[in-house]
């Protein structure tokens, strides 16, 4: 349920009610100039003046996508969102939020993948406050900010930020090792699974879904996630490249041995229907050793001339 709305109190111009403010402090000025210090003038000057200080409170200057959350004795009273510059009831706390997206860069983490390997894996996201009220309210974001610049009540914009983004450092951490410990590294030992190194999309879709589960609460939307550094945990990585090595190997034979059989059966059809020479099985066989041996070799083959004859 969203618990967040719009102020609906009175906003004046700032510009305006400044002017009228210079101008009750001209007054109040004239008001001490005029009394003789212990006169109803110089009384009512002195409360005057008071109240005015009280009012230079209510003036809030507000960029796009910037917020004020309106307060009043510990009420909420709505989320204030008119850029520009105005004055408000000089009571109600004013606590400045910003809306702007923000970028997040974790250090890579070790977790355990679906096999258990361990695997260093690092994310970067993109994040926007979408509910004040429960960004403010829902979770303790004001007493952290309060604890990081030493206030006792109060915070500003900026520690209110910091508070954010160490709440969304946390729930990401613990998403990504979430998803990554449902998936495995590669396919080397199932192939119609997705794995964390070969289907970046589905994995990310998937991330983004469980950092929007877990900071709902918070009133804080992931637009974008994306893995961004992938590897073996350094106490394995040097045993895993080997794998991947001879599993590079193992298939680019495959490839060699296919296409020297098609060579090999292209030669012998040939040399059979345009009539060269026509060989027994057991110099077909022979043959076929032959070149078998030519392409698939990782040398080079030494040529050998017979001048003699086949029989």
């Amino acid at each position: 349920m969203n618990k967040e709305y719009p102020f609906k109190g009175i906003a004046v111009n700032g510009f305006i009610a400044l002017l009228l403010l210079i101008a009750l402090f001209g007054l109040v000025i004239w008001m001490f100039i005029q009394s003789e210090g212990t006169s109803v003038m110089g009384l009512c000057g002195g409360i005057l003046m008071v109240i005015l200080c009280i009012c230079c409170n209510g003036f809030v200057l507000l960029e796009p996508n910037e917020a004020k959350v309106m307060v009043f004795f510990g009420k909420y009273r709505g989320t204030y969102t008119k850029t520009g510059f105005h004055w408000v009831n000089p009571l109600l706390n004013k606590k400045g939020v910003s809306l702007r997206s923000r970028n997040l860069n974790p250090e890579p983490i070790k977790v355990n993948d679906k096999a258990g390997n361990p695997v260093m894996i690092g994310m970067v996201l993109v994040w926007k406050l979408e509910d004040t009220y429960k960004a403010l309210f829902e979770i303790d974001s004001q007493s952290l900010a309060g604890a990081s610049t030493g206030s006792a009540g109060k915070s500003n914009s900026r520690s209110l930020a910091n508070a954010f983004e160490n709440f969304v450092r946390v729930q990401s951490d613990a998403a990504l090792r979430q998803v990554a410990g449902c998936y495995a590294y590669d396919n080397a030992d199932t192939k119609d699974e997705l794995t964390l190194r070969s289907n970046a999309e589905s994995i990310n879709e998937q991330l983004v879904k469980t950092l929007n589960d877990r900071l709902a609460m918070a009133g804080i939307t992931v637009t974008e996630a994306r893995i961004n550094y992938l590897a073996y945990s350094p106490e394995i990585a040097a045993v895993m490249l080997r794998r991947q090595q001879a599993d590079a190997i193992i298939a680019a034979r495959e490839k060699i041995v296919e296409g020297a059989v098609g060579m090999v059966k292209i030669a012998l059809d040939k040399l059979k229907g345009e009539g060269v020479v026509n060989l027994d099985e057991e110099r077909k066989a022979a043959m076929v050793s032959n070149l078998m041996v030519v392409l698939c070799g990782d040398e080079p083959a030494q040529p050998i001339v017979n001048s003699g004859s086949l029989y």
